[in-house]
């Protein structure tokens, strides 16, 4: 998501209009982007009166025709966040009325729509209060410093025009002087923006304020990274760093297919969010001074990056056209998002922001997450994907015992096909051959998504060969995988024994709550589970002693597998005493590293494949 350049709120010109609106038709499907700008506009005003309210005023005027019945409708969700936000909730003072301004009938006939009579008019305006004071990229917050507009918290459509070019125009305090969106600006109208239908608008965030602005270009297009109060850190690094990721995704794909990208950091938080020629971002600049956190914030703007690539113009037939509605299911956000977390780290490889050595760390960390869990024996990755609407952004016990991540063990598999596509090609081609053959036939010539057969007719077509192993087994089916055989083909090692570590485990973990120690999740299978210890449970004591979170993790660092040790528990505010014999513990690191004698096709794959 990062010298210093006003954003313009007045367009340079209308020709940069027409390429936004070129852009967003190509991927949109055709029956919202033909003839769309022939259709009249929806129009919208946005109005920040009084910030600390923390209110925004939105008008809407549309056409109508007699005795139409319009249903004005709130998204339930916004795309690239897997869970319904209920925005709804937020809006209050729905009124509608005629061109000429008198009042017409309407009724809330479900949480998230308004229907309203038109009678004779040939003019609707509705206009309503939405509260926005919400520290999240999906949702949108006011105060007296800035405002951030997650659009689809804020803008209702038309049932049936979802289609419609729109323009919102923004009535904010004066003393504001920049606007930061990835919306195209209306020639002539100050602080008026455009999109050739509500798919663009909602995936376009809008940013008000007194943001600093960091620019650079890349081909000849102009990138900023805004924000408010961003912190003490060295602009020149981070910008020249931005700039040589943007560099290393282009030259992936041989093109930039925007007109202008902006990074928006809304202030701190752990989030971030992709859009078209956008993202949103959670950020403190003042992370930046530790060398471990920078790369971890530029691992995290990169993913958020290759979105625009990887989701939004490369995807599942499920995630676009959307229904604002309800869910979108799919089992393929492990290319969704885990091709995502793979590219990140990849395209920062590539330009040179990572070392060899310290991308495979990187690597080896995310396998150990995926494989040192407990989920990835239960639960193949395309339910989690499937699964991703109900609950990955809140897991329960039951979720996190059980589940696995479509983010890590889609990376994974994505490190699996690259090195299977190499070897099978003797280093001819790679994953980076399918990622453009996606783009160049789904996205430019179809202009629709893939099935889930056609993503992997690519992958074979690629390789020249079924790769039954990866999609029937790895991808359908929970359990282990074959990663020395495939990590082998680039000449590399990789420790997959599990070792005992020192002291011993509990196989539980906890969280101290107003100075009480308290069970948040049991493994299972684990010491705590056998002995009956259960979610919820307060840890008053060990072996008499009164216990806290250092001192039950110091306990266990000296402690040895086959000790046996007395907990004091509190549980629905009765006492009681529980005998518990404690575990080994047990990991595999899945440390990678160079064979001492590749042989030819190995040391040039393991080159190619790390950029060396």
């Amino acid at each position: 998501m990062r010298r210093q350049m006003t954003m313009k709120t007045q367009p340079p010109n209308a020709k940069r209009l027409r390429a936004v609106a070129l852009i967003a038709a190509l991927l949109i499907p055709a029956r919202f982007a033909a003839g769309a700008q022939s259709l009249p506009t929806m129009a919208f005003t946005v109005s920040i009166e009084r910030p600390t309210t923390h209110y925004v005023h939105v008008e809407l005027r549309c056409d109508a025709s007699p005795g139409e019945v319009l249903d004005f409708k709130l998204p339930a969700w916004t795309p690239g966040y897997y869970m319904l936000v209920d925005y709804a909730r937020n809006v209050s003072g729905f009124r509608a009325r005629d061109g000429a301004g008198r009042p017409l009938a309407w009724e809330q006939t479900s949480k998230n729509t308004w229907r309203v009579k038109a009678e004779d008019a040939k003019a609707v305006v509705v206009d309503y209060d939405v509260y926005a004071f919400s520290r999240s990229v999906v949702e949108s917050s006011v105060d007296d410093g800035q405002a951030f507009i997650s659009p689809a918290s804020v803008f209702m459509y038309v049932a049936g025009r979802i289609g419609r070019p729109v323009t919102v125009t923004l009535a904010t305090p004066r003393e504001w002087q920049r606007v930061s969106t990835g919306l195209a600006p209306v020639d002539g109208r100050p602080r008026t923006f455009a999109a050739p239908d509500f798919d663009v608008l909602y995936d376009s965030p809008i940013l008000v304020g007194n943001q600093e602005a960091l620019s650079f270009e890349v081909r000849g297009i102009p990138h900023e990274f805004v924000g408010r109060d961003l912190g003490s850190f060295d602009r020149r690094r981070f910008v020249a760093d931005l700039k040589a990721m943007v560099e290393s995704a282009a030259a992936l794909f041989g093109e930039i297919p925007y007109t202008h990208y902006v990074f928006m950091a809304i202030g701190p938080g752990g989030g971030g969010l992709e859009h078209l020629n956008s993202q949103a971002i959670t950020f403190s600049g003042d992370r930046l001074n530790d060398a471990a956190e920078y790369r971890k914030v530029m691992s995290f703007i990169s993913h958020e990056y290759f979105h625009l690539f990887n989701v939004k113009r490369i995807r599942p037939v499920a995630l676009g056209p959307f229904d604002y509605d309800r869910e979108n299911y799919t089992d393929m956000l492990w290319v969704s998002e885990g091709f995502t977390v793979y590219y990140e780290d990849r395209i920062l490889l590539r330009s040179r922001f990572y070392s060899a050595e310290e991308y495979l760390e990187r690597l080896r960390g995310i396998l150990s997450r995926v494989e040192n869990e407990t989920g990835h024996r239960y639960t193949s990755v395309a339910q989690a994907s499937l699964n991703a609407w109900s609950g990955y952004f809140g897991h329960n016990e039951h979720q996190t015992n059980t589940g696995v991540s479509f983010y890590d063990k889609g990376c994974a598999l994505a490190a699996l096909l690259d090195l299977a596509i190499r070897q099978d090609t003797k280093n001819e081609k790679s994953l980076d051959d399918v990622m453009r053959t996606l783009y160049r036939v789904f996205y430019k010539e179809k202009k629709r998504g893939f099935t889930d057969g056609e993503f992997r007719a690519v992958c074979e077509q690629t390789a020249g060969a079924a790769l039954p192993e990866i999609f029937d087994v790895y991808v359908k089916t929970p359990g282990d995988i074959d990663y020395a055989r495939y990590f082998a083909w680039a000449g590399l090692d990789i420790d997959v024994q599990p070792r005992e570590q020192p002291g011993a485990a509990l196989g539980a973990e906890t969280d101290e709550r107003d100075h009480s120690l308290v069970i948040t999740r049991v493994e299972p299978d684990s010491a705590a589970s056998r002995a009956g210890l259960s979610k919820d449970d307060e840890v008053l004591a060990i072996d008499g002693a009164r216990t806290n979170g250092r001192n039950l993790s110091d306990l266990l660092k000296v402690s040895s597998p086959g000790q046996g040790v007395r907990l004091l528990i509190s549980r629905r505010g009765r006492t009681r005493e529980v005998d518990v014999v404690l575990g080994a513990r047990r990991e595999r690191s899945f440390r990678l590293s160079p064979m001492k004698s590749p042989d030819p096709l190995q040391a040039a794959i393991r080159k190619s494949w790390l950029a060396e």
